[in-house]
């Protein structure tokens, strides 16, 4: 142990020596060799325990361990938080986004491997999520832990967390400009020379310990075949119009079956509701299991007719009409599947997800197309760009999806339907749904670090670290004369009133007594209560800093009371907050 605290003290000191921007250069290369190790081994577990259950399973039959194991998964995982970790570990990219409005980037340290063990138990098992959020949020923590140890200030804190979620999503699909792109365009980080440079090494050394470790195999394996022609774009159109809608359907309706999970609070009959309405839709729809890329592989296979083998649809797949039922079904059963998974307490993403329903709604869009057109189109085409056309919907990032299904189909082919579907769908959400399924909750707790620079900065604010308790109080029974002493011995011109029970009554302003403070024949006759006036607003000690300013610029007050509740905490002013504005901004330019 000694022998290990030395080492740490003598790796600070080699750090001070290296200067600030080589520190960081070499840290984003750390992170990201870590954050693809991290990848790579929860792509292997995640596929080791899904093989081994396989075994078990006979996928061509009615089986009913489909409707057990997903269950088991959960309460397995349950378990593991409750009694090991007693942290919640879900929702990944909402806990990076969190850790970086409110508190400060630090995330914990139990979050660089816990994410791994819980989403391997439960995806292993057959929970319809994703393993794509957990992994950010394990490389995210790599990148703030390794920050802290080396005590670095919060915008290079930040830029770590930011290597290590690029690093993590560069190694699980091995397209390292991906990465780069999904920090900042889902993280928000500012993009400037000094930012860029480490998320680059980071997510290039961390695709390349995947490529090392995996080889060159992906997700799911497709090279573009059939060419794009011009006359297909009003149908990329119509595409990503449909993803765009399918979209809105995936946010609100996660967020709602989500929202009633949370207000149930044994966690067992979450457990129990949520694995027999999973375990029932898994039974019933095979393609539920699991994160469904096997799925995606058999649309872009063009092997459709394997997609319900095993299952009541079976029969469909022969029908064309049957068939869009099905695969309509699929769509609107993905979401109640991942929810309920989440909801009832597995740890998941919803990354696989997305690309799933966006595969189907690109396939069952072009079947549509193949069907009531002259025009022929790919329907393994439609499927990778519905992908797309889904990620830039549910998680407000056209550039990632773009990026990512270029980089995994392994060329830019298809980049202009692409940039079309995507760029709809984006449009197409924006009017239903202002935020993304990540920050969505966020956003409305006004936690939320956004691209606003103004705002930003009013988000790391903390109203707690810019109150001021020095003013001096007094007490509505005090005397004038009482009072008037209390003046002679303060800097300011504001004095509180508090009752015996703390209880905020008010303010005395230095300019309303000013013409009876030298008049001694009423310091004995007349009492503080007297003289109380209220401020224009009161502030809240939980209130957001975007609050606070605007309530300054509507009373025009330079200094206004902080209450938790009724009782009196401090005052904030106006100055102060500007000069702790100043310091952030500083910290948010710097090249």
């Amino acid at each position: 142990m000694r022998y290990i605290h030395n080492l740490s003290y003598r790796l600070l000191i080699y750090s001070r020596f290296l200067g600030q921007k080589r520190l960081i250069l070499l840290l984003s290369f750390v992170v990201g060799i870590f954050s693809g190790l991290a990848a790579v081994l929860l792509k292997n577990t995640v596929h080791f325990l899904n093989s081994l259950l396989q075994i078990i399973i006979n996928e061509g039959s009615f089986n009913l361990l489909f409707l057990a194991l997903p269950g088991i998964g959960i309460i397995l995982t349950v378990m593991y938080v409750r009694y090991f970790v007693k942290d919640n570990i879900g929702h990944g990219v909402s806990r990076v986004l969190f850790s970086i409005s409110k508190l400060g980037s630090k995330i914990k340290r139990h979050n660089t491997y816990s994410s791994i063990v819980g989403s391997t138990i439960t995806i292993g098992f057959g929970g319809s999520v994703g393993a794509e959020a957990p992994i950010v949020l394990t490389g995210s923590a790599i990148g703030s832990n390794i920050g802290q140890f080396f005590r670095v200030n919060y915008r290079t804190l930040t830029l770590l967390v930011g290597c290590g979620a690029a690093g993590a999503v560069a190694a699980i699909f091995k397209a390292p400009l991906a990465g780069l792109v999904f920090t900042l365009e889902v993280l928000m980080l500012d993009l400037t020379m000094s930012s860029i440079v480490p998320l680059l090494i980071s997510a290039v050394s961390a695709a390349s310990v995947s490529f090392f470790l995996l080889g060159r195999g992906v997700v799911f394996d497709y090279h573009v075949v059939r060419p794009f022609y011009l006359h297909n774009i009003p149908w990329f159109i119509v595409l990503g119009l449909f993803c765009g809608l399918a979209s809105a359907y995936f946010i609100r309706l996660s967020m709602k079956i989500e929202g009633r999970y949370s207000r149930i609070h044994n966690p067992y009959k979450k457990w129990i509701i949520g694995s027999l309405i999973l375990g029932t839709l898994i039974f019933v729809f095979p393609p539920l299991y699991g994160e469904g890329y096997k799925t995606l592989q058999l649309l872009l296979d063009g092997r459709s007719s394997e997609l319900f083998r095993g299952s009541p649809f079976a029969s469909f797949q022969n029908d064309y009409w049957l068939l869009l039922i099905a695969l309509l079904m699929l769509l609107i059963t993905k979401v109640i599947a991942t929810s309920s998974t989440t909801g009832a307490g597995g740890v998941g993403g919803t990354f696989a997800p997305t690309l799933f329903m966006g595969g189907v709604a690109g396939f069952f869009v072009a079947k549509i197309i193949n069907q009531f057109s002259f025009i022929n189109v790919s329907e393994s085409n439609f499927a990778l760009v519905g992908m797309a056309g889904m990620m830039a919907g549910v998680m407000h990032a056209p550039l990632t999806a773009i990026f990512l299904i270029a980089e995994i189909t392994g060329g830019y082919a298809l980049l202009i339907p692409l940039m079309i579907t995507s760029t709809i769908s984006f449009i197409t959400i924006l009017y239903f749904e202002p935020h993304s399924i990540y920050s969505k909750q966020l956003a409305a707790r006004g936690e939320l670090i956004t691209h606003h620079k103004d705002k930003a900065v009013l988000t790391i604010l903390q109203l707690s670290n810019l109150v001021e308790t020095d003013l001096a109080i007094v007490n509505p029974k005090d005397t004038l004369g009482k009072l008037i002493n209390v003046i002679s011995k303060s800097k300011r011109n504001i004095f509180p009133v508090v009752d015996d029970k703390g209880k905020f009554m008010g303010i005395v302003l230095l300019d309303e007594i000013r013409s009876i403070m030298f008049n001694s024949e009423l310091y004995d006759c007349t009492h503080v209560r007297n003289y109380i006036s209220l401020p224009p607003e009161f502030i809240t000690i939980n209130e957001s800093m975007e609050s606070v300013m605007r309530k300054f610029e509507e009373t025009n007050s330079w200094n206004l009371p902080v209450l938790d509740k009724d009782k009196y905490v401090g005052f904030v002013s106006k100055s102060k907050v500007f000069s702790a504005y100043r310091d952030i901004l500083v910290q948010f330019s710097e090249e």
